[in-house]
């Protein structure tokens, strides 16, 4: 590869991946957020779930709709426009003045982040180098990592002491450099080329992605996006939560979720480089069952030792196991049809992520233990591990057509 496409790939990483972690940023302190809105707002349990999945609801929309237009307007403009979106609605959501208004405006940031992430990982897979592809994917995946440790650390130094308002600010704010920063990047030559031999429209798009030829990596991609949004927003959002469920103080919670965090850079980085040895297939069921055993043992934790180890390798295995879904999501699909096909799986995992805040929520209100809900959320992953041992094909060194 030449110094000019290694610069160029960089640059591309470094653009997407600094607004994944704005991005990161907002759905992490969302979590800090929720812990503190509580007394705040006087909120019960199943109205601290609906504010993760009102995002959920908005992730949904976003992803089935900014994934279609990917595939007809470009890549590029999409980009731009979700972020502009999630950016504008963090920033206002810090005015809210009440639930309703709160949950309004967390659609809209829901929207564009649920827009962008599909459609970032779908250009990078199309602008780099085959042998290269499945890592530098993941390690776009790796800057949301970052965010959720930038969300933590704001959220312990900044909530606390000068309330979440601020802290919604602070993560609205620097999202708008990225605006400034995507104008540098275009679409992939892969697409413009398909784009001129193309007449697929949107309703064709969505046809090809069911029809004989993909509906078997549909149906397995559908499954797994389920399985594991529906358990990443349920353990994640009520992290910090359910740490002060557990008996430990608010700034207590805030504390430990951050040293938890801290273990999802080491999971990224170890799934980018397991992912070009052992394939996206296996990384996706080794760090699916890492996740599922993870979960029950923090389930069941009391005693901070293994509330802490628990939580750490909960972090480790679950966020390297999302950056090989990001890799192996538009090696299913060819270019005329891979937003389209990555937006829809997305959007139906999204899905899944509304129920999960809601059910930890409900489950908590009617006083089921902890441990049974995060049992529900370990046979959750098992379930996605088996649609990708089952229906999933090796797609590592494959050309994108």
């Amino acid at each position: 590869m030449s110094i000019v496409n290694q610069q160029s790939n960089r640059k591309l990483l470094g653009v997407a991946g600094l607004a994944w972690l704005f991005d990161a940023m907002d759905v992490g302190m969302l979590s800090f957020i929720i812990a503190a809105l509580k007394p705040e707002w006087h909120l019960n349990e199943v109205q601290m779930g609906w504010i993760g999945s009102i995002s959920s609801i908005g992730m949904a929309v976003g992803a089935l709709i900014f994934g279609l237009l990917a595939d007809r307007a470009g890549r590029k403009i999409v980009l731009i426009f979700t972020l502009l979106l999630f950016s504008l609605g963090g920033g206002f959501s810090a005015l809210a003045a009440g639930l309703g208004i709160f949950l309004f405006l967390r659609f809209f940031v829901g929207m564009g982040l649920g827009g962008e992430l599909p459609v970032a990982s779908t250009l990078v897979s199309e602008s780099v180098p085959t042998d290269k592809r499945g890592r530098i994917v993941v390690l776009l995946e790796s800057f949301w990592a970052a965010g959720w440790i930038a969300a933590a650390l704001i959220s312990y130094f900044i909530i606390p002491y000068y309330g979440w308002r601020i802290a919604l600010i602070i993560g609205a704010v620097p999202a708008f450099y990225a605006i400034y920063l995507r104008w540098n990047i275009h679409d992939s030559s892969r697409y413009l080329a398909q784009k001129q031999e193309s007449n697929h429209h949107v309703i064709r798009n969505i046809a090809e992605v069911w029809s004989k030829n993909y509906v078997r990596r549909t149906v397995m991609l559908w499954v797994l996006w389920f399985c594991v949004v529906f358990s990443y927003y349920g353990m994640f959002l009520w992290l910090p939560s359910i740490v002060v469920l557990k008996g430990f103080s608010l700034v207590k919670s805030f504390q430990y979720v951050l040293i938890m965090t801290l273990a999802q850079l080491p999971g990224y980085f170890t799934a980018a480089w397991l992912i070009e040895k052992w394939g996206r297939k296996w990384v996706l069921i080794v760090y699916l069952i890492g996740t599922a055993v993870s979960a029950y043992f923090f389930g069941i934790a009391s005693a901070l030792p293994l509330l802490l180890t628990s939580g750490i390798l909960l972090s480790f295995f679950n966020l390297g196991a999302w950056g090989a879904l990001y890799a192996y999501s538009p090696e299913q699909y060819p270019t005329a049809i891979r937003g389209t096909g990555t937006g829809m799986s997305a959007a139906f995992g999204r899905v899944g992520g509304i129920f999960g805040p809601l059910l930890v929520g409900y489950l908590v209100t009617q006083h089921f233990s902890i441990a049974f809900v995060f049992a529900i959320f370990c046979a959750s992953i098992i379930l996605g591990v088996l649609a990708v041992l089952v229906l999933g094909k090796e797609t590592m060194n494959k050309e994108l057509t």
